[in-house]
């Protein structure tokens, strides 16, 4: 009878232990921010979907995967795109709500309460965030658009009653009125990178002020409609000026687009730090050195900003570096055409790496290098973000896509996932202007290459989601997988693929015609 009784306890022991846990101690944390969001089978938009969730549904979190989140919706688990969520602040207590503010500069927001976990966003000093739940040293929060966690050392918590919380909301301490200071803006419904647009709002406009949420602004827009525009692309003001003065206090100054630039003693990314901007300040030019500004700081002191963090109000920076001149362009040729081509990663960055140690960066070049031949041949005028080995900010390859008013930009990128079995080319767009032209590369693209099609489809990356011209994204196979790896790394691979890339090209161009 001992015996019977001791085996029982260790028979449950061993199913205690195999068991698999999740923490959800926070409830429904999440809110959906899109008008539909699918839950899939696992981490990825090629998983099939479960079910379909609608804006303002909540659902739990269980854990996150880069910018997939595993999640429970109802009685159903499934994996959600992180980018399609906001922080359901509700679930904290109505009479309080907690807020951090973080102690160091450059503080990172990371996908998971790790610190191996992806780096999502970062922190200036002194900036403030909402306060979702704790995990040990962690602290889950929403920041802007972004939801993830923070080490609980660097940061101080702070309550707020209702009343405080709603006040700080509604009253704008920065000025009544907002002036843009980029190019171009969306305008949107909400506080929220996925929410509906309403419209655009370009350089010098001004808006009344209504409210602040984290780093966005709700303002008075045109025709009596209301919308919200990202902090960092203008700056406040107590009052609009004349209809004689301009936004920018000279005509030879440029305005930080970004928290947290870097100002640099040399004209280099890896020369000293001398000071960090806020987004919205703005500096005097005092000469321009290739890709960098040499500004006035303080007055009595100088120091170097990089092109492609800034937007300017000189004329210089405003003209295209690039000049454009109307080409007469016939079928079949890409005469008087511009394309930036962006061979992904670079320098210290290695992008994947290969079950057979394929470093992705070294094929996205050769990858480049067809496919400019091919379209100069056309007639193209063609730009490469990069030529050798060497490090490109995403933000500068952005940049350079804006400055020479690309009339197509094409990212080349080779996939990696855990599962090895995974093949395929995919094309991803973001924003409606993309997607015709998403659309002819892939069907040529995947004619001409014999892996599996993986289609057309939308992906958040930042060279389409900040990019104003027609942008797309190719992942050209999956080195993860060592049969794909063999092949994709030929030359002969590379010639298919670019051909394909070249004709489909070619077709949408023609198409416009």
């Amino acid at each position: 009878m001992r015996q019977a009784f001791h085996i029982i306890i260790v028979c449950m022991l061993i199913f205690s232990i195999a068991l698999p846990t999740t923490s959800n101690a926070a409830g429904d944390d999440l809110v959906v921010a899109a008008e539909v969001l699918n839950l899939r089978e696992g981490p990825g938009l090629s998983y099939p979907i479960l079910l379909k969730l609608k804006e303002g549904d909540t659902v739990s979190t269980i854990e996150y995967e880069g910018d997939w989140i595993h999640v429970k919706a109802g009685n159903t688990e499934g994996w959600i795109a992180g980018w399609m969520t906001k922080a359901n602040v509700q679930t904290e207590s109505k009479q309080t709500q907690k807020v951090i503010i973080s102690q160091v500069d450059h503080l990172n927001v990371r996908a998971e309460p790790s610190l191996s976990s992806t780096v999502l966003t970062q922190l200036p000093s002194g900036n403030e965030a909402t306060y979702i739940k704790s995990q040990n040293d962690w602290i889950q929060i929403h920041y802007g658009t972004t939801t993830g966690w923070v080490s609980s050392q660097y940061v101080t918590v702070k309550e707020l009653s209702k009343a405080a919380a709603e006040e700080i909301a509604e009253a704008p301490s920065e000025g009544n009125m907002f002036t843009v200071t980029v190019d171009a803006v969306n305008v949107r419904k909400k506080a929220d990178l996925t929410s509906k647009r309403v419209g655009s709002a370009y350089r010098g406009e001004q808006f009344k002020v209504l409210e602040q949420s984290n780093n966005w602004v709700h303002i008075q827009y045109k025709n009596n409609t209301e919308g919200w525009i990202y902090k960092f692309y203008g700056s406040f003001g107590e009052q609009a000026p004349s209809s004689t003065s301009k936004a920018s206090p000279s005509d030879e100054s440029v305005t930080i687009i970004y928290e947290g630039t870097n100002l640099r003693q040399e004209a280099s990314t890896s020369s000293a730090i001398v000071y960090r901007a806020n987004a919205g300040e703005t500096y005097r030019i005092l000469e321009e050195q290739g890709d960098w500004y040499k500004v006035s700081v303080n007055g009595n002191k100088t120091a170097y900003v990089a092109n492609w963090v800034v937007s300017g109000t000189d004329t210089k920076q405003q003209s295209p570096a690039v000049k454009r001149t109307a080409a007469e362009r016939k079928n079949g040729t890409l005469k008087g055409v511009t394309i930036v081509i962006d061979a992904g990663h670079g320098g210290n960055d290695h992008g994947t790496t290969g079950s057979r140690g394929t470093d992705e960066k070294g094929i996205t070049l050769k990858t480049a290098e067809m496919l400019k031949s091919k379209l100069r041949a056309a007639g193209a005028d063609v730009i490469m973000t990069r030529e050798s080995d060497v490090y490109v900010d995403l933000r500068k390859r952005v940049a350079i896509s804006h400055q020479v008013e690309a009339d197509a930009f094409i990212s080349l990128h080779y996939d990696a996932t855990e599962n090895s079995a995974v093949s395929g080319v995919t094309t991803y767009y973001l924003n409606s202007n993309q997607q015709e032209l998403a659309k002819y590369v892939h069907a040529k693209l995947a004619k001409k290459v014999s892996l599996r099609d993986r289609g057309v489809q939308p992906g958040n990356y930042l060279v389409l989601r900040e990019n104003r011209q027609k942008a797309i994204l190719i992942e050209l196979g999956f080195l993860s997988n060592p049969s794909e790896e063999r092949s994709i790394t030929t030359d002969y691979y590379r010639e298919q693929a670019t051909l394909g890339i070249y004709e489909g090209i070619l077709d949408y161009f023609d198409s416009q015609l």
